[in-house]
């Protein structure tokens, strides 16, 4: 790991998945994960590629079930490049002695090399060199150039480049008695003498792919079609200390684009027109220079090497190219198959970075939202309400994508899923609509699509909740909050909870926002939104009500998770960690052991504590008092600590939140856990999961962490809040960011000072607010602070 490269030296076939994912190359449209081209799919090696949005949707027979799942498809493999001397058998660094072997991700350059000796015996070797790219500036073009030096040896050289359409998703384990065929229809040809084509379409959903691939070396080439493959042969004659270069240049559509008439056609029409790898290189390199510069990010030591390797990977899955999508943020990026590429609520921590840099992707990630509000509010009435009810699980048409079952791999169980009950995603959306109306300005959305969404979010919460007159406050029941271990109560025969103190106090927060947007939209598109919503007097009064009256449940002075939280029983922490030592997936403990995590007070990851990482203290003490309850100090650091100490952070967000609430609660413990979140994907942390894909919500809220977080920076009312809380690990520091019109916005922390500086421009000043003080700073000036202690 240096600064701009991240390295893997060695070839170990148990890291290989892992490495795959995080050498995975995008560019927002499609993404392959790093592969090597040699390797089929098995039981080591994964290639894949994704485009985003390209679902499909298959049912199966699932423990005497029939189940209907639908997923991000693996479109034809692009890579396969093999090669052989001779009447040998094809080189891989499994079935051949490897001499050396070294992978190298360039993160300024978004691309992948990778050198490996071969021994071929008796004092022969033969070194591979390949670079690889998946091109920013051409979202439909990727390139793979490989170069082939003989040591010891002359002679021939066969090589094999193919299209392979053959692929199936099989890249998660526990997905495998599910049926992962999405592809059919699959047809090779040839377009010239050096390119070939392949098409095929999805099963269900009908998505045609076109996909063709030029090869270019100084060799004749042959090409042979081997259905589901088309394979294009040469025979290289290596000398000593020579080198051979390769070159597979490749198109790659799907009826999905805009602009064009046909996939195919589009293909082999782009890679005709595509120039060579060098001026390929070129182009690409430039894209990635602009991105960087509008992501530019300066953080010292390891941690910053770390977060450079996490932007890396967020801006692959959502580039500028993403503004032209019908996309979501998927929660495992384009890097794999866990969570069949599903969109959940991951964006609640992607957007807010994205808000402050790429407002237009953001933007166009809302609308993904907006589109899918029809179905939202459908959902909604099939439930027996109004409003919108927005899915857990997302994909390409908005209705609900849940499993109905998952499985358990420590007892080999499927089981029940009633992870659909978290209708809480519903408030993070309106959240994200707030959040980047206030970054970015865009009025004209948030009085469009953002109203929209706003209030048919709210409707749903206020028709959601029931009086209790015992209580003298509105209930919300049935829910599952963010922690998702407890999906009811002990031996409840109905899954659902009471009361969820996450769910209630963002609901009401939505209520409170909606109802503030309401009066001060311009009175035309008032009428307008009354019109076709049938919004009356009526309903606004008994949002009032509700937003001020939702029931938030306490046991002894503490936030409960929920109502009845308090009496469940305590868990025998320290035992279970003797017992099984890593203990992040509980849930799947307790069940292989014929018992429930519904029965304790343990958290899978942070759940009440959410509300730290949404609201400022000051913002979460006013919604608390508009809500009736007094939410002082005190209170606040007891919930903290009695969740930090039943909390198992069986998820990657855990550390995250817990890092980020900490950094203001008790500043000692935070690092700890800024680490964990840090780590998660490099390290593996949750124990293989990264090889499936990486987890774009933690790589990207560890971003937000040191750009709002720490710097306790927030957009709202009109004005660029800041607060910092400086860690002693992480006091100094500087990014620059995108606010209202203004570019390139530059923020630096060092240790008890705050720099800011706004480039020349003809925006209005920037009102800045601190604890202490109130500042206007016009563009082209810069103002430097001290911090109180």
């Amino acid at each position: 790991m240096t600064g701009w490269t991240w390295e893997y030296e060695g070839y170990v076939p148990a890291d290989e998945r892992l490495r795959e994912s995080l050498c995975t190359l995008g560019n927002g449209c499609f993404a392959t994960r790093g592969a090597l081209p040699e390797c089929g799919a098995d039981e080591v090696h994964y290639p894949g590629t994704y485009v985003a949005g390209c679902y499909n949707r298959l049912t199966s027979e699932v423990a005497g079930r029939q189940v209907e799942n639908e997923d991000m498809v693996n479109v034809p493999d692009w890579l396969p490049l093999r090669f052989r001397r001779p009447g040998g058998p094809w080189l891989t660094p499994d079935t051949a002695t490897v001499l050396d072997h070294r992978q190298t991700l360039h993160l300024s350059a978004g691309m992948l090399e990778r050198r490996t000796r071969y021994d071929l015996g008796e004092g022969r070797a033969l070194t591979v060199r390949q670079q690889r790219l998946v091109h920013l500036a051409d979202p439909h073009l990727a390139a793979l150039r490989t170069e082939f030096t003989a040591e010891g040896f002359s002679g021939p050289l066969e090589v094999e480049a193919a299209l392979d359409g053959g692929v199936t998703n099989s890249g998660v384990a526990r997905y495998r008695d599910l049926d992962g065929r999405h592809l059919t229809h699959v047809h090779t040809g040839t377009a010239a003498p050096d390119t070939v084509w392949l098409r095929c379409r999805t099963r269900t959903s009908d998505i045609r792919i076109g996909m063709a691939a030029r090869l270019t070396a100084d060799a004749p080439l042959t090409v042979r079609h081997e259905l589901p493959r088309a394979v294009q042969q040469m025979t290289l004659d290596l000398m000593p200390g020579s080198t051979s270069t390769v070159d597979k240049t490749v198109a790659l559509h799907t009826s999905r684009d805009p602009a064009i008439s046909d996939p195919l056609n589009a293909a082999v029409d782009r890679v005709g027109r595509a120039p060579g790898f060098d001026e390929l290189l070129e182009t690409h390199l430039t894209a990635w220079d602009q991105l960087w510069r509008r992501a530019d990010l300066d953080v010292p030591g390891e941690a910053g090497r770390i977060l450079r390797l996490h932007l890396f990977h967020v801006l692959q899955t959502l580039s500028p190219h993403t503004a032209d999508l019908d996309v979501g943020v998927p929660a495992r990026g384009l890097h794999g198959e866990a969570y069949r590429g599903h969109v959940f609520w991951d964006e609640l921590f992607v957007l807010p970075y994205l808000n402050l840099h790429f407002p237009e992707v953001s933007r166009a990630l809302l609308r993904y939202r907006h589109r899918r509000l029809e179905q939202a509010c459908t959902a909604a009435r099939s439930a027996g309400r109004r409003g919108a009810m927005y899915p857990w699980q997302s994909g390409s048409d908005g209705r609900e994508e849940t499993q109905q079952l998952h499985l358990n791999p420590r007892s080999g169980r499927w089981l029940p899923d009633h992870s659909h009950l978290q209708h809480h995603v519903g408030s993070a959306i309106a959240y994200n609509v707030w959040q980047y109306c206030e970054a970015s300005g865009d009025t004209e959305f948030l009085h469009t699509k953002g109203a929209e969404m706003l209030l048919q979010i709210a409707r749903f919460w206020a028709d959601s909740a029931v009086y209790d007159e015992t209580l003298g406050r509105h209930r919300i029941r049935g829910v599952v909050g963010p922690d998702e271990y407890h999906e009811a109560y002990p031996d409840a025969k109905e899954p659902g909870l009471d009361d969820n103190a996450y769910t209630n106090v963002t609901a009401a927060w939505v209520l409170a926002r909606t109802l503030e947007l309401l009066r001060s939209l311009p009175e035309p598109r008032h009428r307008e939104l009354v019109e076709r919503t049938g919004l009356d007097g009526g309903e606004l009064e008994l949002w009032e009500d509700v937003s001020r009256t939702l029931h938030i449940p306490f046991h002894t002075d503490v936030i409960s998770q929920f109502d009845g939280y308090g009496e469940l029983a305590e868990l025998d922490w320290a035992g279970y960690r003797a017992r099984y030592g890593d203990i992040r997936r509980l849930d799947r403990i307790l069940e292989a052991e014929g018992d429930s995590v519904n029965r304790y007070q343990a958290s899978k990851q942070a759940d009440v504590l959410m509300l730290g990482y949404l609201f400022s203290p000051a913002e979460l003490r006013s919604l608390f008092r508009r809500l009736g309850y007094r939410l002082d100090e005190d209170t606040w650091r007891r919930t903290v600590d009695h969740y930090l100490h039943r909390t198992s952070h069986g998820s990657t967000l855990s550390g995250l939140v817990h890092g980020w609430v900490l950094a203001r609660a008790r500043r000692a413990e935070a690092w700890k856990f800024c680490q964990e979140a840090l780590r998660g994907d490099i390290a593996d942390i949750q124990g293989g999961t990264t090889g499936e894909g990486i987890h774009l919500g933690a790589m990207a809220g560890t971003l937000d962490l040191v750009q709002r977080g720490l710097t306790g920076l927030e957009t709202r009312g009109g004005a660029l809040r800041l607060d910092p809380v400086p860690l002693p690990e992480l006091s100094s520091y500087g990014f620059a960011l995108r606010y209202q019109g203004h570019w390139g916005v530059r923020l630096r922390l060092e240790y008890e000072r705050l720099e800011i500086a706004v480039p020349v421009s003809d925006a209005s000043p920037i009102d800045l607010r601190l604890p202490d003080r109130t500042v206007s700073l016009p563009p082209g000036e810069t103002v430097r602070l001290l911090l109180p202690d």
